[in-house]
């Protein structure tokens, strides 16, 4: 293979067999169930990065499930999100992902940067309750429970919030193992239309579990739970921040 031919055709790894194809990647029936937590602010600072800058001391919970989604398939999600502003704009830092695919954490760590793991989120529908659980193997790591459907929620507010920016840390380590690339990478998802949104109570349960580490964000108080259902497709980053530079 000529040095012209592997520029071209090079875009993720392996060069002959890429894990993931090419974006972009459109989401259809997207189901969240997205519950607000007060956490400590402490441990807040411990996690996010400057130049972000924390909003309040929440949190917020997050199981997604993607029954279609172009490229990646059938899979589900769970991590936290951390409000924060930046020179600012307000919107949402990525501090963990947890999924059940590997294409997907490919593309997403690759791509974005996002903080993708490998462990087993559910979304189950149970009786008169919503129910996410995630797991690492045989350890259970987080539980949500959210009544189904109680009061119907504004979908222009729930638009809203999803057109907001979203940040992660894209880190791409150098063969002498210090980091190559180090970035802050802002997002935003696009051509959103949400077909329903909910509200309902909620609880959240945190476990101790040592690489699955959500319970180091400790849920103190529940303040609201939505469930919602979307399309969307996931755009493209932009660095915003070189480390390096």
């Amino acid at each position: 293979m000529k040095i012209e031919d592997v520029r071209a055709k090079a875009f993720a790894m392996p060069l002959t067999n890429p894990s993931f194809p090419r974006p972009p990647y459109r989401f259809y029936n997207r189901e969240y169930i997205v519950i607000t937590y007060r956490t400590d602010p402490a441990a807040l600072a411990a996690v996010v990065p400057e130049p972000l800058v924390v909003t309040d001391n929440i949190v917020k919970y997050e199981f997604i499930r993607m029954p279609d989604s172009t490229g990646f398939g059938d899979y589900t999600e769970s991590g936290q999100v951390i409000p924060v502003s930046f020179n600012g704009d307000h919107g949402g830092y990525v501090h963990s992902m947890y999924l059940d695919d590997d294409a997907p954490i490919a593309g997403g760590r690759e791509l974005w940067g996002f903080p993708k793991k490998l462990a087993s989120p559910k979304i189950t529908h149970e009786g008169e309750v919503l129910v996410g659980t995630l797991d690492c193997r045989s350890i259970r790591c987080a539980t949500a429970t959210m009544g189904y459907k109680h009061q119907i929620a504004d979908k222009d507010a729930v638009l809203k919030s999803m057109l907001a920016p979203n940040y992660m840390l894209k880190i791409i380590p150098h063969v002498d193992g210090g980091p190559r690339i180090l970035e802050l990478v802002r997002y935003y998802l696009e051509d959103i239309q949400v077909k329903g949104a909910w509200t309902g109570p909620a609880a959240l349960e945190l476990f101790q579990h040592v690489t699955v580490d959500v319970a180091k964000l400790p849920v103190l108080e529940v303040i609201s739970a939505i469930h919602y259902v979307a399309d969307l497709t996931l755009g493209m980053g932009e660095v915003v921040h070189d480390y390096l530079a």
